[in-house]
Parts: C-alpha cells; structure tokens; sequence
C-alpha cells in the first residue's frame, strides 16, 4: 500500500520532475483490501462487456453494407472512443485489483490521464455530432442525404479525433513542470488531472482556469448545444400530425438520448465535485469516477443494440450466417 513508501527527506520537494520522474501511488477503495479480487472480477466484467460490446458494434457495422450510412459512421465512432476509454484506465485496474501494484510512474501517469481526458472529449464531440445528425434527419428529412454527406462525415471525424488531444495536451505537458511535495497518493486506480494537480506545491493558476476554460468550452459547449438541438427537436415533434408520427420520430432519437445522459450527468458530476466537494466523502469521489469511467463504455453498446432496429436487424442476419458457416 502507499503508505509502505515512505519519501527520502532529499525527495520531499522535486523541482525537476524530468530529472527525478517519481513514483505516484493510485489505491482502490480503502478499508477493502481484503475484497480486492472480488472487486476486480466486477471489474472484469464490466470490462468484457464493454470492449467485446464495443468490438462487435465495430464489426457489425464494418460488414452490415445497409449500415455503411452517416448515422453508423458516428455511431463507430462512438464505438471507437468507448473503446478507447476502457483500454485507458485497464492497466493501472488491473495491476491494483489482481497484483497488488500500485506505483506508477509520472510519465505513465501523464500518457494514462491524456488518453482519458482526450477519449473523454472525443466522446462528448461525438455525441454533439450524432445529435446534430438527429436533428437534421427530424427537422429537415428530405434535405438529410443532402446536408449530411459521408465527406462531411468524414471532416467532422477528423475534427473529433483531433480536438480532444489537441486540448489535452498543455495542461498535462505543464505537469512536468511543477515541484510535488508531500503525499504523492491520488484516490483513484488511475491519473485524473483534477487530482494530479493538488499534489503540486506551487501555483497552478493557470492549470486550473485553462482546465476549467477547457471544460467550459468543449464539455460544457457541446452539452449545451445538444439541449438546442433536442429542445428544437420536441418542437418540430410535436407539431406532427397524429401520435403515431410523433412517437416513431421521438424513437430514432432514444439511443442518442441514452448515451447522452449516461455520459454527461457523471462527467458534469464528477467535475462539480473535484472542484467545489472537496470536503465530500471520499467514497462520493471514488464512486463518481467510476461511474464516469466505466459505465458508459458498458452500457453504450447495450443500448444500441436493444434500442436501434437496424442493429438488432444486423447482429441477427450476422449471428445466422455464424451458426449457418459452423453447422456446414
């Protein structure tokens, strides 16, 4: 454990994390460490859930040609980043829950946090793309094949993948910057920038207003953008002739809608309590970060598939031609 480590009096302040690269210590969920095996097996399958679910939403859609359309092309791109998310945070999971391990170096511990906030914003990106695609299919649905093209597809992709390293990028490269004194113990099974930065002992100013900028422009943005757009879309339903309509319309937006609160109420959570919480019980804290984690890369591909005729269409037509190749 973290406190079986403890710091030579000479490393107590490191003011050149470049030269001295310490270790960080992330924990589990203190007070149950007898239990961790256990816990990780809850772990595990949340994990199969989630990268087999989002493998096979991939592959489904790769070889289903009636889903090769824009609003699958997002929708792999959801898939993309879900994937991306859970392979982030496994390995620091794993070696806690399983061997015990909870040292990490700084520099493991930048790449993990980068990758988790730039996956992190590429799916609130995505989500604003998809909900824009909804929109117009609604609002404009003779003019979709026209507005929504496979080359603008492909630009807004572009703009997803890139915009979330992009902005990643400066607040966890100026880490390597700042002295660390004192405990070097974050709460968590993996690196969060939120929490990284408290162990610094000097002023990180600018750290924090670029983050919280950073949040208030892309999350924050795009989550305020997708209430436009869905406020707009009750009001086009509602003006629909008979209920019929106006329910089959509402029911191609349901998936989306899902996804969105399983994403966004966490993530928007999860920050209001790192910054305005900090007297919150730590199991307040543990409990919020992995729900933002690791639920919606887990609940994602199961939504889709229940809600979304087409995949469910697909996944059966791909399960026959499976038992149909094994029983020749």
């Amino acid at each position: 454990m973290p406190a079986q480590y403890p710091l030579h009096p000479h490393m107590v302040l490191l003011s050149n994390l470049t030269q001295f690269s310490p270790m960080l210590y992330l924990t589990g969920f203190p007070g149950l460490e007898t239990i961790e095996h256990w816990i990780f097996i809850f772990f595990f399958l949340m994990y199969l859930v989630a990268i087999s679910g989002n493998c096979f939403i991939l592959i489904i859609i790769k070889t289903s040609p009636r889903l090769h359309t824009a609003m699958y092309y997002l929708l792999s791109f959801l898939a993309f980043t879900d994937l991306g998310l859970s392979v982030s945070t496994l390995p620091t999971t794993v070696g806690i829950f399983w061997f015990k391990s909870h040292g990490i170096y700084f520099g493991a511990c930048q790449i993990q946090m980068f990758c988790i906030h730039s996956f992190s914003f590429m799916e609130s990106s995505v989500l604003l793309v998809m909900s824009f695609d909804r929109f117009v299919a609604i609002c404009y649905p003779l003019r979709y094949s026209v507005i929504i093209t496979g080359q603008r597809v492909v630009r807004a992709g572009l703009v997803v993948i890139l915009r979330g390293p992009i902005a990643t990028v400066p607040i966890v490269f100026l880490l390597k910057t700042f002295p660390y004194c004192g405990s070097r113990v974050l709460s968590h099974s993996f690196c969060l920038h939120q929490e990284v930065i408290h162990l610094a002992c000097t002023d990180t100013t600018f750290n924090n207003l670029y983050g919280l900028i950073l949040v208030m422009s892309t999350v924050m943005l795009d989550l305020v953008l997708i209430a436009l757009s869905y406020g707009v879309i009750l009001h086009t339903v509602a003006r629909l002739a008979s209920k019929e309509e106006r329910l089959r319309a509402f029911q191609t937006c349901t998936s989306h809608l899902c996804a969105v609160l399983v994403f966004f109420v966490p993530m928007v959570g999860l920050s209001l309590i790192h910054r305005f919480g900090k007297h919150a019980p730590l199991a307040v804290h543990l409990f919020m970060a992995n729900v933002y984690l690791f639920v919606p890369p887990m609940l994602n591909p199961i939504i889709y598939s229940i809600k979304t005729k087409e995949i469910r269409h697909a996944i059966s037509k791909f399960l026959g031609l499976r038992k149909a190749n094994v029983e020749s």
